[in-house]
């Protein structure tokens, strides 16, 4: 029986990955061209709008398949930072009513970065090119 820890990592892996995919298709389906001029608004080059749409997308698709989990997870806690502090932290924790808040950021940054720093193994492609871990003897 796999435990706790493990199926935990599991369920944070998924559902951060279903999350950050369905931002990546809302930014397309919403029309990337204007995503782009809103980051061109706020100082960011629109270019990167493909950029994080696209790291969204795959990375929320290898996420849930358990692919890349560490550096996926990381690529999203650097997404998460770059959003939390050039936009969201002047809306505040909650919002500003027409903005959400950071608390959402908060927590997707929380799961990333324990599965940056733990992997997830159940269920996962990763778990095919995890070495076997052999208990250790001791004389």
């Amino acid at each position: 029986m796999k435990n706790n820890y493990q199926i935990g990592a599991l369920i944070l892996r998924v559902l951060l990955g279903i999350t950050f995919f369905a931002h990546g298709v809302s930014k397309y389906q919403g029309g990337i061209g204007n995503i782009a001029g809103w980051f061109d608004s706020i100082g960011i080059p629109g270019f990167m709008a493909y950029v994080v749409a696209t790291i969204e997308l795959i990375g929320g698709l290898a996420l849930i398949l358990g692919f890349g989990t560490r550096i996926v997870s990381a690529l999203m806690v650097i997404l998460l930072l770059v959003a939390t502090f050039k936009v969201k932290l002047a809306v505040g924790f909650l919002g500003n009513g027409q903005m959400a808040g950071y608390e959402l950021d908060l927590s997707m940054i929380g799961a990333a970065i324990y599965l940056l720093l733990n992997g997830s193994y159940v269920i996962s492609i990763d778990s095919l090119f995890k070495k076997s871990q052999k208990p250790t003897q001791h004389m």
